[in-house]
């Protein structure tokens, strides 16, 4: 598989890992400060599963539709897939499946942030995503550059009040800064839209020190077309092979 030539436009496709179309524009309006000319973007929802991802079941559930879209986008010549979700539904799965690059939130955003700074903290949605995003901390190795992680008790179906979102974000973003040490912030989940960057001017106003807050999906995005230029794509020496069944 080569690099795309600099004459082709590249298509990346983003997978909302949800059974709706209710967050596809978010989703969009999400990534497009960060869209370059060449890159034409489509958003597609599963069409089975939780209409909602919150817990390691609608995790599970939703997993294996995602690998089944990603194959689908594949065949349809799709370059790339940044799949929405913070938690990587599906991503490690569909690696075995498909062989454009797919990424997901987690990873992406804490490379990100690591760029950065030295230390960082997650907030997230609610108290039932703590333990599964604490294990993608472990998993990638990277406790000793984990503040913590704390929720700011907000489902996703309320994510849309961003004036709400960013108001009950600061006081928990401020904690995790004060308390814990965090040095930059991730939004643990997709649907904080609009909610990085004035989250940073309250936190840097109040701290008069700038503080980095990391949108996912504009981090994640981002990266994803990054691989696509450089023409890479999932290692088989870690995701053997596998032939999606019907």
């Amino acid at each position: 598989m080569n690099a795309p030539t600099a004459s082709r436009r590249l298509r990346i496709a983003i997978i909302a890992p949800v059974n709706t179309s209710q967050f596809n524009d978010l989703l969009l309006q999400a990534v497009t400060p960060v869209i370059p000319p060449d890159v034409d973007v489509e958003v597609r929802n599963l069409t089975q599963g939780h209409d909602c991802i919150q817990s390691r079941l609608d995790w599970l559930h939703n997993g294996y539709p995602v690998v089944q879209l990603a194959q689908a986008l594949q065949d349809e010549g799709f370059d790339g897939i940044w799949l929405s979700d913070f938690d990587m539904c599906g991503v490690e799965a569909a690696r075995e499946v498909i062989d454009i690059p797919i990424i997901g939130g987690f990873p992406t955003s804490a490379f990100t942030a690591l760029g950065l700074c030295q230390r960082f903290g997650i907030l997230t949605i609610l108290p039932s995503t703590l333990a599964m995003q604490q294990g993608h901390v472990l998993t990638y190795g990277q406790q000793d550059n984990f503040a913590g992680i704390a929720p700011i008790d907000c489902p996703v179906d309320q994510l849309a009040n961003v004036d709400v979102v960013v108001a009950k974000s600061f006081p928990v973003a401020l904690g995790l800064i004060e308390q814990r040490g965090a040095q930059a912030l991730l939004l643990g989940c997709t649907g904080f839209v609009g909610v990085a960057e004035r989250l940073s001017v309250l936190l840097s106003e109040a701290l008069q020190a700038h503080v980095p807050v990391i949108d996912p999906n504009q981090a994640g995005f981002s990266f994803l077309v990054s691989l696509v230029r450089m023409g890479l794509r999932p290692s088989r020496l870690c995701y053997s092979q596998v032939s999606l069944s019907s």
